[in-house]
């Protein structure tokens, strides 16, 4: 690796069967994204590949193969040559692959054709700190891949998400737990509000703005998961994440579907999303 992005780390479809000891899911912030990356290059949609955010790496590869950059829209150049997102690409010997920011979006994910061999733990390769040896890629990092025959690659196939997966506000949600138990007016608010994306989201968490005098009371610690819309008593809003731990005691008023936990994962600082319940339709 000549150069580690931002931040770039292996994921894969998550830590799955962890969870009653502590152990957070873990995986690709915008699974469908991550999918279709593997899907062009034929792997199994649950082989591990590269995510970075906001600024990809720059890697040197030292063997030929078939990769395939999915997700946000970045710029990506294979020896200072652009190339298309959302298609398989061959890569030659000594080929420099370079990813720059991206122009819509948050989270990109690389795929190379028989996926990166890196380590297994507990039968994930999902980088996690305190589980995994690096929470993150660095500068000189050797990532070894899976070589095999590009002739079963159809070079000219390519697809993409609806553009609506990074620029339409909506995300789908069914009532959490406690939805029930809030007044019916902060459960209007709720619905009705454009909420903001803040700085300080990340991995295990998107914190919300816009439900400023809407609070709920916390609860007995109760199991948690991603896409869960937690609400405090002092009316903070957070939509855990991929990374997010497995209990709280903050109120469960929403619960994403897994498209919608996708979708929020590609919205920027200062974007707007709008919650909209399901059994509402």
């Amino acid at each position: 690796m000549l150069k580690p992005g931002l931040f770039t780390t292996v994921q894969d479809k998550g830590r799955m069967g962890y969870r009653s000891l502590g152990v957070p899911l873990s995986g690709a912030m915008d699974a469908m994204s991550a999918a279709m990356a593997n899907k062009l290059v034929h792997n199994n949609t649950q082989t591990a590949v590269l995510e970075f955010t906001m600024m990809g790496p720059r890697l040197l590869f030292k063997a030929p193969t078939v990769i395939a950059v999915c997700g946000a829209g970045f710029h990506v150049r294979i020896n200072d040559r652009p190339i298309e997102l959302d298609k398989a690409t061959e890569i030659a010997e000594n080929d420099v692959l370079k990813i720059d920011h991206p122009d819509y979006g948050n989270y990109g994910y690389l795929a190379v054709m028989g996926g990166f061999d890196t380590e297994k733990v507990l039968e994930s390769q999902s980088f996690y700190r305190t589980i995994t040896k690096k929470e993150q890629l660095a500068k000189g990092d050797l990532l070894k891949f899976t070589t095999a025959s590009s002739e079963r690659i159809r070079r000219h196939a390519s697809f993409s998400l609806d553009r609506h997966h990074f620029k339409n506000e909506t995300v789908e949600a069914f009532p959490g737990p406690e939805f029930d138990l809030l007044p019916k007016t902060f459960q209007k608010k709720v619905l009705e509000s454009h909420l903001k994306v803040k700085p300080q989201s990340n991995r295990m968490a998107f914190v919300m703005e816009g439900l400023e005098g809407v609070s709920a009371k916390e609860i007995i610690t109760a199991p948690v998961q991603p896409g869960t819309v937690q609400l405090t008593p002092s009316g903070n809003c957070a939509v855990l994440m991929r990374d997010a731990q497995t209990t709280g005691g903050y109120a469960r008023i929403l619960q994403l579907t897994e498209q919608a936990i996708c979708k929020l994962a590609q919205k920027r600082a200062g974007e707007k999303v709008r919650f909209k319940v399901k059994e509402l339709l």
